[in-house]
Parts: structure tokens; sequence; C-alpha cells
């Protein structure tokens, strides 16, 4: 699952636990670009269990780049109830700004698939802000196809009015 035919100086890469305070420094780079709201300041805790237990509910990529971490993958296994089978879920692709447009989003991309392909998944799914028009002309030149739908969020802990 090791690429290292991007850029000299790189490969992409399994996460591992080490990596946890930089992948924390990445998702807080992603939030602000997406305008989201910051990330939790203990989010490298949170994501331990969650990407190294025994039994992980979800896998994160890295592009290292000379022992900087300038991008991240994470991925996880979904089920398609039309479809009768497993799908990923790409929950997140992001290569810092001095590094975009040098193939490490398309690499990340290739070996997401490539998990995917070995997990007996048949298609990955993503979702991307309708503002991002650059990710979006990245998907499309990467052959995905874009499938409109609004997104939704609901909090699961009732809140009183």
């Amino acid at each position: 699952m090791l690429r290292d035919d991007v850029r000299p100086g790189g490969v992409i890469r399994p996460a591992t636990a080490a990596d946890l305070p930089a992948i924390a420094r990445l998702c807080a780079a992603h939030a602000a670009f997406e305008r989201a709201d910051p990330v939790p300041a203990d989010l490298a805790t949170r994501l331990e269990p969650v990407l190294f237990s025994a039994d992980p509910r979800a896998w994160c990529l890295v592009v290292d780049h000379g022992g900087e971490l300038i991008g991240y993958a994470t991925y996880s296994r979904e089920f398609s109830t039309w479809q009768a089978s497993d799908h990923v879920h790409l929950d997140c692709l992001f290569v810092t700004e001095p590094h975009r447009g040098e193939g490490w989003g398309h690499a990340l991309l290739n070996t997401v698939r490539d998990a995917a392909a070995a997990r007996g998944a048949a298609r990955i799914q993503w979702q991307t802000p309708d503002w991002n028009t650059d990710a979006i002309r990245f998907y499309h030149r990467a052959g995905a196809q874009a499938r409109p739908k609004v997104r939704f969020s609901l909090p699961v802990a009732q809140q009183e009015a």
C-alpha cells in the first residue's frame, strides 16, 4: 500500500500512533480550510483508539515528505443497502497548500482506492464543499462522478428549546 512514485523525498504510508500530533495539526488546517468548526483540542487522543485499536473503525494514510507530514487521507468501511455491498467512505483527503499540485492528492486517492479493493469494497464515496471548485475539478479529473445531495447533521443529544 506504500507509494513513493510521486516525488523524490516523499512516501505515502499508513499512519502510526507517533504521527497523531501531526495528524491533529493537519486536521485543524483542513477544518480551517473548509470553514468548519475547529477540531477538539484533544483530537490526537480521541483518534488513537479509532485508528490504532485491534479492530480499527477507520484508517489513515499520511504523506511523509522527508519526515514532515504534508497530507493525509482517512477512510472507513460502510455498507450500502441499495447495493447490498460494502464501500469505502473517504472522510478526509487534504494536502497542505505549499504541496498542492505536486501529485500527492492523486497518489493519496489511488492509495485509498488500492486499500478499498483490498478490503473488497466496490467503490469509494465522499463529499466536498460545493464552493471548493479546485477539489471538484480534481475529483472529476480522477474519474469520479458527482452525485448531488444535501448533507444533514443532527445532534444525538436532544436539546431543549
